[in-house]
């Protein structure tokens, strides 16, 4: 048994969050940590929201909240939608916790103490309108880069580059509107990235096996133009982890608190130790998964994120932990995602375009979701959501052939042989065949799972239902019946086996579905199939069994044009 640590990147508070960013991070992730679980291994899978920043502020003044009240509400909110999708964290905690503003506070004065924080005078945009400095998402304007004319002051969520407000064309207050800016002085503290710049390169360069789109996104940050360069980590804000120096004050910083991207990785730090608080473990318990000096030495640290994640991920964070002096454990692999585009345009929370988590969940069960997002994972470029072929996905992978494989077989021995296993005779050639074929997907399947190649992994589990059908068509056990009843009692006796083994090899996939389907086989027993033939005989004669209800109903053309008008404007 492996340990692995797996972090999803933290999804922001202001709002719930739309198919794209689920398929982005949380739902690969938990893929992944569903899997390792179900192969033996000890998981901690860890999430959080996001809840400083401009972000939240903004989010809160619109529905007249104090910010606070807002964060706390809309965590509610999302943890419940999570819970909706399966999502199977460990603890889904917050960046404005305790245990993540006293972690953030002692980042901040290790990494003084180091000699990598140096004060900045600086020049900030100030809104007389406003009265205050509007820091990062508090203005919009054109991006230099791309030209895209709603770029935040902290990046540009079209080309991803990485801005700061004075770097906006025609810029414009996010709370009034407002033109009328200046720029005037304060003093922040600058994490001095550019002197960490080559042990960075050096631990990237030891990540060969990384996907492409990380490694490149981190390079080019590394190396285009002036390189990597220093960044700040505080704000003029009233929202966020005030700035000390440990637990002491820090002169010249009063009023200020840290900058968001600062202090919201570190929150994978502190959302391990909030999970210990509540489930009553001392510091021991998080400290074995994240201190190399305390147990994390053969932990395996796996991030999923989206790319826009990826600089923050592969270059500030990694320089907050080396910065520290401490031994820290560090990411071995980051799993990032392309982007999931909407018919024909971006899904957007700030603009509300597409399909979000709480309306999907009104009018599909949740695995009809994580079954299309998985197998249509943007991994080596971006995908798109259409209402035509998720209805095509639906109908023909879940309804068609998983559900259509169970629901024949189980109505079939009901009729015939009641409604517990049959007997029948030992396994012919058509079974044993059958069982070499599926062994050699499933450990397809497998290594598909360990590699994180989730569109891969998703064909051949559609491979490993269709062996099944095909076997069913084949034998025609119905036929059969009418000749040889025991040799169709054995055909039957491997296909109810057959359902059980999917459920165990699906759960990943579609948690909800697995679960229906061991249950109607009258057992909770789940062990992975190591050994097939062995897997296919769990399910002794006289074993009792139930017939579901359907599993999956298709999608009608009606309901499909509905939901395409519905959901074709922006969300209100």
């Amino acid at each position: 048994m492996a340990r692995h640590l797996i972090t999803s990147a933290l999804p922001y508070i202001n709002g719930i969050k739309h198919l794209g960013n689920l398929v982005g991070s949380q739902l690969p992730a938990d893929l992944y940590a569903r899997y390792l679980r179900a192969r033996g291994h000890e998981v901690m899978f860890i999430c959080a929201t996001d809840e400083h920043g401009t972000p939240a502020e903004l989010a809160a003044a619109k529905t007249g909240e104090a910010v606070a009240d807002y964060c706390a509400r809309m965590h509610s909110v999302q943890t419940a939608l999570a819970q909706g999708f399966g999502l199977s964290f460990d603890h889904y905690g917050r960046s404005s916790s305790d245990q993540n503003r006293r972690l953030t506070q002692h980042f901040a004065g290790r990494l003084a103490d180091q000699g990598y924080i140096r004060e900045v005078v600086e020049k900030q945009v100030y809104s007389h309108a406003d009265n205050r400095f509007l820091p990062d998402r508090y203005i919009e304007g054109t991006c230099p880069n791309c030209g895209y004319d709603k770029a935040r002051g902290d990046q540009c969520e079209n080309c991803t580059k990485q801005l700061d407000p004075t770097d906006l064309i025609n810029p414009r207050s996010a709370i009034s509107g407002s033109t009328d800016l200046e720029v005037r002085e304060t003093k922040h503290l600058y994490l001095r990235q550019s002197a960490l710049k080559g042990d960075i390169a050096a631990w990237i360069d030891g990540k060969a096996d990384w996907p492409i789109l990380t490694t490149s996104i981190a390079r080019k940050w590394l190396n285009d133009g002036d390189g990597l360069q220093d960044r700040g980590i505080t704000r003029d804000l009233d929202w966020g982890v005030p700035v000390k120096r440990g637990d002491a004050d820090w002169p010249g910083m009063e009023g200020k608190v840290f900058y968001v991207w600062f202090d919201a990785p570190i929150e994978y730090i502190g959302a391990t130790a909030e999970w210990a608080e509540a489930n009553g473990a001392d510091d021991a318990a998080w400290r074995r998964w994240w201190r190399l000096d305390e147990g994390a030495e053969d932990v395996t640290y796996t991030q999923f994120m989206g790319k826009d994640n990826v600089p923050f991920h592969t270059l500030s964070f990694p320089a907050t932990l080396i910065g520290s002096g401490e031994p820290w454990k560090m990411v071995d692999y980051i799993k990032s995602f392309n982007y999931l585009t909407y018919q024909g345009g971006q899904f957007s929370t700030s603009q509300g375009r597409g399909v979000f988590m709480d309306h999907a969940l009104e009018i599909l069960p949740a695995d009809y979701w994580r079954w299309w997002l998985l197998s249509h994972a943007p991994e080596s470029g971006d995908s798109e959501f259409t209402w035509e072929n998720f209805q095509q996905s639906v109908n023909k992978d879940l309804a068609d052939v998983l559900g259509n494989f169970v629901s024949r077989i189980t109505k079939f021995c009901r009729a015939k042989f009641g409604e517990t296993v049959p007997e029948g005779p030992a396994w012919g050639p058509a079974e044993l065949a059958l069982i070499d074929t599926l062994t050699t997907r499933i450990r397809a399947y497998e290594a598909n799972m360990e590699a994180m190649e989730v569109r891969k992994a998703a064909s051949e589990l559609r491979a490993i239902w269709v062996s099944g059908n095909e076997y069913l068509q084949s034998a025609a056990p119905w036929t059969v019946f009418k000749t040889d009843p025991d040799q169709a009692a054995m055909q039957v006796r491997m296909g109810l086996n057959l359902i059980r083994l999917y459920a165990i090899l699906s759960q990943p996939f579609i948690p909800f579905a697995s679960a229906s389907m061991l249950a109607a086989m009258g057992t909770d027993g789940a062990d992975w199939p190591t050994d097939v033939a062995q897997a296919l005989q769990a399910l002794a004669p006289g074993h009792g069994f139930t017939v579901p209800e359907v599993m999956f109903a298709k999608i009608s053309d009606e309901d499909r044009a509905a939901w395409e008008a519905r959901f074709q404007g922006v969300r209100t």
